[in-house]
């Protein structure tokens, strides 16, 4: 099968799924899903408390370098009632030996971002036709390439588990979106705007390791993310933004990115948290922080819209995402909670507040699977991220958020890296689906499916 027609049975695979009937949902005694997980730290574990619920799903292997966390593991797997599983552990490539277990269906990818891709590709080379990976895909831009072409050699299945694709109000607006109530879409924004200042100078402990690593191996974030802040410069976070945008204008389905510039300011949060935090002689205020604390990415699509990204992590501020979508007939924010559709919105000129309208168009999926999602992390949309990955396992049949998404989404990392290193120039974006996004239809929640 050569590189066009893999793309185009993967479109066409998906469309059917996206219309399958919900009868089809939950056989677990007819197909169950033989399941690994490689990282059970606390994200690692916020998926591996999802699966333990399911009776659709058997854990067949888990894989961890810290002892800690693999201890949380089986704490709650012991709770849960179900069979232990085999546990891989001992040095950076015990997943290596776990991959080599016979029959795993599906892997989970919950892991420190640097051994996203080696993973991946592993997976797929050890004949595993499904991955679920956290975000990101790759740290090159080289890494992206590969894992897409790994996929299309293997005709295997690479999703994102790119939760904020399903949040509530995103989900509502994309509803609204579909409907048109928004008018023809025109300008985006999004962004990771998350202050983490104690998050990568945390041990779990101590407010502050000694030098740029803390922690035990595998638990604190701060013992692998604060490396990136030292010594990268783009936006490394892109997915929380891109992923919903993308989906509000068809990306890869009928749309694409064409190109992206990239700015970074100034580099003061971190450094200043340091000092303020620890005093001026801490060892940590030696660190040179590479990365700008607000950067700014502008995209330009194939069918007219513009995209505006920020991540903003090294500042104090409030938690948001800053969605912005517009178009010719109104638009949302996110940041003030307002929705204003020209014509229908009370007053001319004047925000609604937009909860009216998110619980009017409240979108189908949520109406049916709310009740399941109570308890699941980041306000229920950890559920449906497994679940999409899960009934795409059972029933053979692509994700409906591929590869091709996986790798686009995240390739605005290395590109940002690259257009702030040559002066904010302009990059042209790659096509990573071969000029098939012209034939591609959107799959991604077009019922109450999944």
């Amino acid at each position: 099968m050569n590189r066009k027609q893999f793309i185009k049975d993967t479109g066409m695979a998906a469309v059917s799924l996206s219309v399958l009937p919900a009868a089809r949902l939950f056989h677990p005694q007819e197909n169950k899903v033989k399941m690994a997980i490689i990282g059970t730290g606390l994200r690692g574990q916020n998926h591996l408390e999802l699966l333990l619920r399911r009776n659709d799903v058997d854990l067949v292997a888990i894989c961890d370098i810290s002892d800690r966390m693999l201890a949380s593991a089986r704490e709650m797997i012991t709770k849960s009632g179900k069979k232990m599983p085999l546990v891989f552990t001992g040095d950076n490539w015990a997943w290596k030996k776990m991959l080599d277990t016979k029959g795993i269906d599906a892997v989970i990818i919950a892991t420190p971002w640097e051994w996203h891709q080696p993973m991946i590709l592993g997976c797929l080379e050890a004949g595993i036709k499904y991955v679920g990976s956290e975000v990101i895909l790759g740290i090159t831009l080289q890494d992206h390439w590969e894992v897409v072409k790994a996929a299309e050699k293997n005709k295997a299945h690479v999703m994102m588990l790119e939760n904020v694709c399903y949040r509530r109000d995103v989900m509502a607006v994309l509803n609204m979106a579909r409907q048109g109530l928004f008018g023809e879409l025109v300008h985006l924004q999004g962004g990771y705007q998350h202050d983490l200042r104690e998050v990568k100078f945390n041990d779990g402990i101590h407010p502050y390791g000694h030098g740029v690593e803390f922690g035990e191996k595998g638990f604190s974030e701060a013992k692998w993310r604060t490396e990136h802040s030292v010594h990268r410069n783009g936006d490394l976070y892109p997915t929380h933004g891109i992923g919903p945008i993308a989906q509000y204008i068809n990306i890869n389905r009928g749309n694409r990115f064409v190109s992206l510039n990239s700015f970074a300011s100034k580099t003061r949060g971190l450094h200043n948290y340091i000092v303020d935090n620890g005093g001026e002689q801490h060892p940590n205020a030696k660190v040179k922080f590479k990365l700008g604390d607000v950067v700014t990415t502008h995209i330009n699509c194939a069918n007219g819209e513009t995209i505006l990204l920020q991540h903003d992590t090294s500042l104090p501020r409030p938690y948001s995402l800053g969605f912005r979508v517009q178009g010719t007939e109104g638009l949302w924010m996110d940041v003030n909670k307002g929705i204003y559709i020209q014509g229908k919105s009370a007053k001319p000129h004047q925000w609604d507040d937009a909860q009216k309208w998110l619980d009017e168009y409240d979108h189908p999926l949520w109406k049916r699977w709310s009740r399941e999602t109570e308890g699941a992390g980041h306000g229920g949309m950890d559920f449906f991220v497994i679940h999409a990955f899960v009934e795409s396992v059972k029933r053979n049949e692509p994700t409906p958020l591929d590869v091709y998404d996986a790798a686009t989404w995240s390739a605005i990392t290395p590109l940002s890296e690259q257009s702030i290193e040559l002066g904010n120039e302009t990059l042209e974006f790659p096509d990573f689906t071969g000029g098939q996004w012209m034939y591609r239809k959107p799959v991604f929640a077009l019922n109450d499916d999944h």
